[in-house]
């Protein structure tokens, strides 16, 4: 079984897609895919489908989704067969308490998108940034969109789309970081002014676009960029630039020396996700 959910949810069995167009069932299917080879409980589907207030008919109502994914994912593989002998029990298995769904080693998007950011993390520590840029682009180019973009979550399912969505963005930042060691700053500067503007209150993109733009001999422009995320922060916030955007200015405002292009950039590194 091949899970996708970087994207729309794709869940294939045999080069066939299981996914039901129901909306509860998808559900289902969307919290067994986020966690594939470990049992879900039977708890953790019903609030995620019902939130608190689960119908009286709950346990036989949930055991019928059950069945339907069954159903589908029978129709894919044609049956029991040696590798599947309790055909579609096989893959979407009981569990005490809950269900599992085996992939019997297929691939998984997440699986190998963590793969690839945890290579570029260790890659960018060692100082090996032309490695840690690749991993991370290939690990952002997994991305399809939207994590679960066709699937109506509740509670569970929104807690891990932010995670992954969180995440996201951070691999994205770190990337970049890569790419203004590597002396890449012209070539970055149209798509961090693209994320600035997508993302007005997110302090690290602003910082790496101020760099990037100060490294490129536009000094004015970076301080503009400043300006107008200080002026944001205190219009729908009531909040100053992180001390790392104030220092960055200061530096900037010195043309210092801590800005050359051999200079490592955890001085000015927004270390929290960002305010956004």
């Amino acid at each position: 079984m091949d899970i996708e959910v970087l994207g729309a949810c794709r869940v294939m069995q045999t080069g066939k897609s299981v996914v039901p167009s129901a909306v509860k069932p998808r559900k289902v299917l969307a919290v067994l895919a986020l966690n594939p080879d470990r049992p879900v409980s039977v708890g953790m589907l019903v609030e995620e489908v019902w939130g608190e207030t689960p119908p009286p008919s709950v346990a036989t109502t949930l055991q019928t989704y059950i069945l339907q994914l069954r159903n589908l994912i029978t129709s894919a593989i044609g049956g029991p067969s040696p590798d599947m002998p309790l055909g579609a029990k096989s893959v979407l298995v009981t569990q005490p308490g809950g269900y599992l769904l085996d992939t019997q080693g297929g691939s998984v998007d997440v699986r190998e998108y963590e793969r690839l950011s945890g290579g570029g993390h260790r890659a960018l520590e060692k100082g090996d940034y032309e490695a840690a840029a690749d991993l991370f682009r290939k690990a952002l180019s997994l991305w399809r969109g939207p994590a679960l973009a066709d699937v109506e979550c509740g509670r569970i399912l929104d807690v891990e789309v932010t995670r992954l969505e969180e995440s996201r963005m951070g691999i994205l930042c770190r990337r970049i970081e890569a790419d203004l060691l590597l002396g890449r700053h012209h070539e970055i500067i149209g798509e961090l002014f693209g994320l600035a503007a997508r993302h007005p209150l997110h302090e690290g993109i602003h910082l790496q676009l101020m760099l990037a733009l100060y490294r490129a001999g536009r000094r004015t422009t970076a301080l503009e960029v400043y300006q107008r995320l200080r002026d944001v922060l205190a219009g729908e916030l009531g909040l100053d630039p992180s001390y790392e955007l104030q220092s960055l200015q200061g530096a900037l405002l010195d043309s210092s020396s801590e800005l050359r292009l051999d200079q490592p950039l955890s001085l000015f590194r927004v270390r929290a996700p960002g305010r956004y």
